[in-house]
């Protein structure tokens, strides 16, 4: 079976409301920047800029906030700001392992923010390299099943390439190698297939189970980074009690 993100499955579940606390529109623009900044300004060759129109539109951002944020990273406004991307790396309560990704345009702003957020929630910052050795860099496709039989979206996506899949509710999670996460994105969404999300993961290769107050403690700090209005993504090997993931 595919790696599987406990954390993952969370953020899933929360997204609608847990987005909406933060930057939600600030995020998508800067996703859509990078996005036009990697792979140019035509969503129909760019995927990852696709998706993120896509996930932008599902979030009620406005036609022209879209269209204004691809138009300032092509260079065609006057104003465009430079994101780079950002990994911070650290530890979280019980020991667990955290990778924070931020596109920012002040690296001292941002570094000093995280750093306050590990340790008011009683985690730690780490220095490069600290973690991400327990993780593997993965793209993963969400394919909503929408009556489909998930054994078939996952063949189709063997079929366009990918290497394994898990069903998860109502979605088929697709896992590729990440130069192969375009090709078999637009492979299903020739074929017919509902894509909630296509990106690249940091999915963790062992799990810490966390329980209790750890449990607690752990998703209070990884909802406070995604929070933050430079994080893009959050990444860890926490695993939680089913009590708490249908708690949320």
């Amino acid at each position: 079976m595919a790696g599987h993100s406990k954390w993952a499955q969370i953020k899933r579940q929360k997204q609608a409301a847990d987005f909406r606390k933060g930057q939600i529109f600030s995020k998508l623009a800067r996703e859509i920047h990078v996005a036009v900044r990697e792979g140019g300004p035509n969503p129909e060759t760019n995927v990852r800029l696709r998706m993120a129109i896509e996930r932008a539109r599902r979030e009620g951002m406005p036609k022209d906030t879209i269209e204004n944020a691809i138009a300032k990273a092509s260079g065609a406004t006057s104003g465009a700001q430079e994101y780079e991307t950002i990994v911070y790396e650290g530890y979280g309560p019980g020991g667990i392992a955290i990778m924070a990704i931020a596109l920012t345009d002040n690296r001292n702003r941002t570094a000093s923010v995280v750093r306050h957020t590990f340790t008011k929630y009683g985690g730690s910052l780490g220095e490069t390299g600290s973690v991400a050795w327990q993780f593997e860099t993965l793209g993963q496709i969400v394919v909503a099943t929408n009556g489909h039989d998930p054994e078939e979206i996952a063949l189709a996506a063997i079929d366009a390439g990918a290497r394994d899949f898990e069903v998860e509710d109502d979605s088929v999670i697709i896992t590729t190698e990440p130069d192969q996460l375009s090709d078999v994105a637009d492979k299903l969404q020739r074929a017919g297939y509902q894509i909630r999300q296509a990106d690249v993961q940091r999915v963790p290769t062992t799990t810490i189970e966390l329980e209790g107050s750890q449990a607690q403690s752990a998703l209070k700090l990884l909802e406070a980074l995604e929070d933050l209005d430079d994080v893009q993504e959050v990444y860890t090997n926490a695993s939680f009690p089913a009590e708490v993931r249908q708690a949320v």
